[in-house]
C-alpha cells in the first residue's frame, strides 16, 4: 500500500494526483507530436476538473500556465501561449503604498477635510456662505451617522471653523438642520426624545 507520506508533494493540489501523474508521464514521452497531443488532453482534463476557471478571463491561458508550473517548467511542448518563466511567477509583488495623510476627524472623511481646507480659495461672500451652510449640515449628518443620537450644534460649528482654518463661520449654530430631521432620514429616532417621552408618560401616571 502506498501512503501519501511517501508520495511526492502536489504542486497544485486542486488538480489532484492523477493530473500530476499524467503530466509526469507526458514528460517521459520521447516523440514531440505525441507529447503535444498528451499536453492538449491534459489541458482538457484540467478544464473539466476546474470549471470555475471558465469565469476567469483567458482561462485557457491560465490552464497552460498551471500545466507548466506542475511540470516544474520541464515539460517541453508547443504552447499556444508564451511559456512563463519561473523567476517571473515567483517574483514578489511590490509593496502597496498607503495614504499618509492624516484625518483630524474620521467620521467626516478625508474629502470633507480637503474641501474645508480649500475654503480659503473662495472669494465671493455668497459662495462662502453657501458652502458654510451646506458643509455644516453635511458634517452634522456625518457625525450623527457614526456617533451618538445627539450632538451640540456649537460642536459642529467649532469643528467646521477648525477644519476650514477659520474661513467658514456659522454665526448662529441653531440654524443647522434639526437633529430629529437628520435621524429620521437615517431611519433612527432620538434617544433624547424617547427619554423625554417616557418621563412625560411617567408624570401623567403619577397624577
Amino acid at each position: 500500500m502506498e501512503y501519501n507520506t511517501t508520495r511526492s508533494s502536489l504542486i497544485l493540489p486542486e488538480y489532484g494526483r492523477n493530473v500530476q501523474n499524467m503530466i509526469a508521464h507526458a514528460m517521459e514521452i520521447a516523440d514531440r507530436n505525441e507529447r503535444n497531443r498528451a499536453a492538449q488532453a491534459i489541458i482538457e482534463v484540467m478544464g473539466q476538473l476546474n470549471p470555475h476557471l471558465r469565469d476567469v478571463d483567458d482561462y485557457r491561458h491560465k490552464l497552460w500556465t498551471h500545466l507548466f508550473v506542475m511540470s516544474d517548467f520541464q515539460l517541453d511542448v508547443d504552447s499556444p501561449y508564451e511559456i512563463p518563466k519561473p523567476d517571473i511567477l515567483n517574483e514578489k509583488p511590490q509593496l502597496m503604498e498607503y495614504p499618509k495623510s492624516r484625518i483630524r476627524y474620521g467620521h467626516y472623511g478625508q474629502y470633507t477635510q480637503k474641501i474645508l481646507a480649500a475654503a480659503g480659495e473662495i472669494q465671493k461672500p455668497d459662495e462662502k456662505d453657501y458652502l458654510t451652510k451646506v458643509m455644516g449640515n453635511f458634517m452634522k449628518t456625518q457625525f450623527l451617522s457614526y456617533n451618538n443620537d445627539a450632538v451640540e450644534n456649537n460642536l459642529i460649528a467649532n469643528q467646521l471653523k477648525e477644519l476650514s482654518k477659520g474661513e467658514l463661520n456659522i454665526d448662529n449654530p441653531d440654524d443647522l438642520i434639526s437633529t430629529n430631521v437628520v435621524l429620521k432620514s437615517l431611519g433612527r429616532s432620538s434617544n433624547q426624545n424617547h427619554r423625554t417621552s417616557r418621563k412625560s408618560k411617567s408624570k401623567k401616571k403619577k397624577k
